[in-house]
């Protein structure tokens, strides 16, 4: 396997994490649930540890992109500023996520303001996740390339 290959085999993890995570932290606070709260950070957690193995297998695929044709350095390098912004937002997350699960197991009275605000800070990783994946996307698939660029 190439370090394209490492890429693309990791790469939609950091992206479904957080999805996945908005939807069980909601779960949670409607059900006022401090045990699916706790599996909503966890997914967090998990999400920013995928952004770290995607942002690491990164310069292996873009070793690979860049000897392909039809393949510009614009893209790449759109798309690795995208990454970069959305792997420091999700590595963010996850130490709020990791605060929270600190505030929910000792029972912390704020627990429930970490809950609510990891929430809304996931839709930013998540508005990063799309624009990360959607930069990713235009390197090698250009039905969907904004030929602007």
């Amino acid at each position: 396997m190439n370090g394209a290959h490492w890429h693309l085999v990791v790469n939609h993890l950091p992206i479904i994490f957080p999805i996945v995570g908005v939807i069980i932290m909601v779960t949670g606070l409607i059900s006022k649930s401090e045990i699916v709260k706790r599996v909503a950070f966890m997914i967090f957690i998990l999400g920013a540890l995928a952004a770290m193995i995607a942002m690491t297998t990164g310069e292996g695929a873009e070793d690979v992109a860049k000897k392909i044709s039809g393949v510009t350095e614009n893209f790449i390098e759109s798309h690795e500023e995208t990454a970069e912004t959305f792997a420091i937002l999700s590595y963010t997350l996850g130490g709020i996520s990791l605060l929270g699960l600190w505030a929910s197991f000792n029972q912390k009275k704020y627990s429930l303001i970490i809950s609510v605000g990891a929430l809304f800070f996931s839709f930013a990783v998540l508005f990063f996740a799309k624009q990360t994946g959607t930069t990713g996307g235009e390197i090698r698939h250009t039905e969907i390339r904004n030929e602007k660029k």
